[in-house]
Parts: structure tokens; sequence; C-alpha cells
């Protein structure tokens, strides 16, 4: 094991972090909603909508300030960066992950539905950011602005500010990340790549070795799409014990430096990583 501790500062930022992703997809709801004909008028449209409702529900009940999620419709996306220096992060958003998706699926068992899938996976990502993108920040700066001046009143402020839409929106930390990129396509393909069922999937990347009792991996699916020229290792999970927030695994969870050494096959990634830099972006 690296000793990171000695060689990373505190809260460092490089240009290509190491990044965590969960995919979830909510099973069979595309066949569900099919049924109705893509209607909402119609009689099966509401049981497909409920069942969506509850999914949103459980996801925003689990997400936190350092386990942000976004929901696409069926899916969900939850992701984080890993830190360089300690592997309390892995533990803690595999942890969280682990238990979103036995929340999903236990509402889903109550209900009778199909269940859900979940795959996450470790990879690079390249660091993004609003600014000169995005111009609502630039529209509140004004009203904050004119009302500092006096040229309008506190009423009027909040006015403008509540009326405020956003002509464009993105998720720079899901920008470019090959985390995600990874998590999506190997549950897109399903049992014909190995991802059966409502099933909880990890990529081994994250897992130091051996394997300690806090994680029971059924079996492992060795993946590759071939099209992406990507691959990795997957571990069918049935069971991972959560110590809580703030625990201090030993040995069972790698950190950033180690995962980001595993996946690229180079014990001095972290080198380039410091002397990386992005030219372009503003």
């Amino acid at each position: 094991m690296v000793d990171t501790n000695q060689r990373v500062r505190m809260s460092v930022k490089y240009a290509y972090q190491m990044a965590i992703v969960g995919w979830v997809d909510l099973l069979g709801y595309g066949s569900q909603i099919s049924e109705a004909q893509f209607v909402p008028t119609h009689p099966k449209a509401s049981e497909a909508h409920l069942r969506l409702r509850r999914f949103h529900r459980i996801v925003s009940e689990n997400s936190r300030k350092l386990f942000p999620s976004l929901v696409m419709n069926d899916g969900a996306i939850v992701y984080r960066d890993l830190s360089y220096r300690s592997n309390s992060v892995t533990y803690d958003f595999i942890r969280r992950a682990w238990n979103l998706f036995n929340a999903i699926n236990e509402e889903e068992q109550q209900n009778g539905d199909a269940g859900a899938r979940m795959v996450v996976a470790a990879g690079f990502r390249l660091r993004g950011r609003r600014a000169g993108i995005d111009q609502t920040a630039g529209h509140l700066g004004s009203i904050l602005k004119r009302f500092e001046l006096g040229e309008i009143s506190s009423k009027q402020a909040i006015y403008e500010a509540s009326r405020a839409q956003a002509k464009f929106d993105i998720i720079p930390q899901l920008q470019s990340n090959y985390a995600f990129t990874k998590a999506y396509v190997a549950e897109s393909g399903g049992s014909k790549k190995g991802f059966t069922g409502n099933k909880f999937y990890l990529d081994m990347a994250l897992l130091a070795s051996p394997i300690t009792s806090d994680v029971v991996v059924d079996r492992t699916v060795k993946w590759q799409d071939q099209r992406l020229q990507l691959s990795g290792s997957f571990g069918e999970i049935s069971n991972i014990v959560d110590h809580g927030s703030g625990y201090m695994p030993r040995g069972a969870y790698r950190d950033g430096v180690e995962v980001a050494q595993n996946i690229s096959n180079d014990p001095d990634i972290l080198a380039k990583l410091r002397k990386s830099k992005l030219s372009g972006l503003r």
C-alpha cells in the first residue's frame, strides 16, 4: 500500500480527479410504460408513474451533500471524487450506495415490482466548472449589485431572483467522467454481459486485496466493451458491512491513488497527475 498521507496535501485538486459513480436502473420500467402506449391518461400509466415517483423519493431521501444524486427518469446517478489521502471516502460512498440500492429494492418488493440494478465504478474525470458557461450566476450577481447600489428595492430583488430561470444546466462533476461512462455502459449490457437481475455490482478496483469480510462477493464478472475499449472486473455483492459514518477502514478499500494505479496500471500515475494541466479551458 502506498503511504499517500506523506505525498498528497489535504484537499488537493488535480486537473484529473479519480471519481466514483453509481448508476442505478429501474428494471422493466420501459416495458411497463410501453403497455400504456406512452399515453399518460391510459389506465395502465398511473402504476408506472407512481412507481417512478417512489423511486425518485427514495433517491432524494438517501442523497446528501457528500453523496449527491441526479435522477434521469427511471435511472439515477450518485457521484463523488475519491480522496488521494484516505480510503474512508471510498468506504463511505460504497456503504451509502449499498444502502440506497437496498432501500429501492425493499420498496420495489413491497409493491411487486421488478426492482433495480446498480453498478458502482471508478474512473478518471476531467475537472470542470460552471464559470464561463452558465449565465445564471451573472444574472443573480446583477440583481445583488443593483440592490447594493439602491437601484432596486429588496422586494424587487427577491421578485427578480425568484423568477430567474436557467437557460442552461450542467453538472461539471459528470462531464468527461469515465467512472460514469464505465458504470452506465456496464449496466446497460445487462445479462448478456453478466449483469443479471436486481443486483449490486461493484468495481473490484475499489477493493483492497485480499477481500475482507466487510464485503461479500458472490461472483466476479469480467467485463469488456470492445467498441469503447473499456474493461473491468465487477463483483456481484450480497452484503456490505456498514460501520456508520466516520469509520476509518483498514485494508478493505483502496484510496484514490491506489485506485488510479490499479485502473491505469501505472505505479507512477500520481506524479503524472501532479504535472497535468488543463489548457484552453476557462
